[in-house]
């Protein structure tokens, strides 16, 4: 730097201590672990959907008064169809570059909850959301919960007949409220189904409401992972007080960087290669219709299937109907399921006696049986709810009956979780007691060698490579078997913790 340069910096340091201040920012460490960019992967899907969101709010209308199509796709010329369907097949046909950032914002909302859901299911398999970071996974999961909210609302604006026939799914979960469920259903669609306001008050929500407590909340969660710094996997000089990686500036931030150039490239190209939600072809939305095979987007596909695998139970009390095929799978199963997962990092840590201590070290999913076996269960769980979803597609394709496939289904959902989770356990602790032997015997050389007794034994090396977090030889106390509920804490795990470091 020229000495001009020198003192330039230097006057503007003396009156905004920037490198005093900002210093020890910069050297923050961050894991350079491929797991712990699962966060950014999400923030840059988020702002690539920022991006091609508002580049969209130019041209999209988002009004429900018919008009009479007259635009470029000749098939649909002369339909009567709603405002912000015209405006939708415009930005597709008609405004350069409309389909494009269409189709990236949809395949940007789809890696964006994808990228969340695998980023909590990180933190859950390492025990992340231990102290104490049980808050940071309540903020992680609430934003989970927003962004199913915001892709919802997306996915009905354009008002075609995919989108409307999930609209008129979500009434019905509406009318199913036992006492107000009509009171509820006429508040949100401003009239009967499907009315001439949802569109509006759902693009409001889209564009405002739901994006601003997106980013408010993430700004949030950011600066408590700033704060109460990265959890990190155990080895050579780490410990609870301290964390080893790349410090902010300048490594993880190229690193980062050109992760999000990375990101927005294959958004681009997705966009521009891979079609996704082509609503010309379904035309626009008529309550008298609905097309066959019709699927939702991935993350509420599970209600759908919850939706299709309850039997038709109703009860009659005082005059009301409750639809309990409704009810059940759409309301109260994921009431239940958020909150297991809100309640389960206070629930754990009680049980195990970590409450009171602060944990910076991450789990290896193996170590702790009983929590990755209840991980697998849910994520098996919910597979099966998404495969019920789609089960006349199945149905359809293998010419198979649906009767018995729902009934297979039905019963899978109760019996796979069971399977999976004692499945899981016994494989963890099969992995354990394999790694404590390979430590303590070495790896074999492939070489035989005759003893003086006349028998044979196989060559022996030191092990000399090891995976993130994997216990080093010679064994120390941090490798002991895993406990009966979640795993054992390790002595190491006790290690006086030192947040400012």
């Amino acid at each position: 730097m020229s000495s001009s340069g020198e003192r330039f910096a230097d006057a503007v340091d003396a009156r905004l201590p920037t490198t005093d201040g900002g210093g020890k920012l910069l050297r923050k460490a961050f894991p350079d672990h491929w797991s712990f960019l699962l966060g950014e992967l999400a923030l840059y899907s988020l702002i690539v959907l920022v991006l091609t969101g508002v580049w969209l709010t130019f041209w999209f209308k988002p009004e429900m008064r018919e008009v009479t199509y007259a635009g470029g796709y000749l098939p649909l010329r002369g339909v009567l169809m709603s405002e912000a369907f015209d405006s939708t097949l415009h930005i597709s046909f008609d405004v350069r570059g409309g389909l494009l950032m269409r189709q990236m914002h949809h395949w940007a909302a789809l890696v964006f909850i994808g990228a969340i859901g695998l980023h909590l299911l990180r933190i859950f398999f390492t025990g992340a959301f231990r102290r104490p970071r049980e808050l940071n996974w309540v903020f992680g999961l609430t934003l989970f919960v927003l962004a199913l909210a915001e892709g919802f609302a997306g996915y009905s604006l354009p008002d075609d007949l995919l989108s409307g026939t999930g609209l008129r799914i979500a009434q019905g979960i509406m009318l199913s409220i036992p006492v107000v469920g009509t009171y509820v259903s006429m508040f949100a669609f401003g009239s009967q189904f499907p009315g001439e306001d949802i569109v509006t008050r759902l693009y409001g929500m889209h564009i405002l409401l739901l994006p601003g407590a997106l980013i408010a909340l993430l700004t949030v969660h950011l600066i408590l992972v700033f704060y109460l710094k990265h959890t990190q996997w155990r080895g050579p000089g780490r410990s609870n007080a301290n964390v080893r990686g790349k410090p902010l500036f300048p490594q993880f931030m190229a690193s980062s960087g050109g992760l999000f150039f990375t990101v927005f490239g294959v958004m681009a190209l997705l966009g521009g290669l891979a079609q996704i939600n082509p609503v010309w072809t379904y035309g626009p939305y008529r309550p008298d219709q609905a097309s066959t095979g019709s699927q939702p987007d991935w993350y509420v596909g599970f209600l759908e299937g919850a939706l299709r695998l309850v039997p038709p139970w109703e009860t009659n009390v005082l005059g009301h109907t409750i639809m309990w095929n409704v009810l059940l799978p759409a309301l109260v199963l994921p009431g239940l399921l958020f909150l297991v997962l809100y309640l389960y990092p206070f629930v754990e840590q009680r049980l195990t006696g970590e409450a009171q201590e602060e944990q910076h070290l991450c789990d290896r999913p193996r170590e702790r049986p009983v929590r990755t076996g209840l991980g697998v269960a849910g994520i098996t769980f919910y597979g099966v709810l998404v495969l019920a979803g789609g089960n006349d597609v199945v149905a359809q394709t293998f010419r198979i009956s649906l009767n018995t496939l729902t009934w297979l289904l039905r019963i899978s959902l109760v019996v796979a979780p069971i399977l999976a989770f004692m499945l899981t356990r016994r494989l963890c602790q099969a992995l354990v007691r394999a790694e404590r032997e390979r430590l303590a015997q070495g790896e074999e050389t492939g070489d035989v060698r005759q003893t003086v007794e006349g028998g044979y034994e196989s060559g022996h090396r030191p092990v000399e490579r090891f995976r993130p977090g994997a216990p080093r030889s010679p064994l120390t106390p941090a490798d002991d078997s895993p406990g009966p509920r979640t795993g054992t804490s390790s002595p190491e795990h006790h290690a006086p913790a030192h947040r400012n470091q």
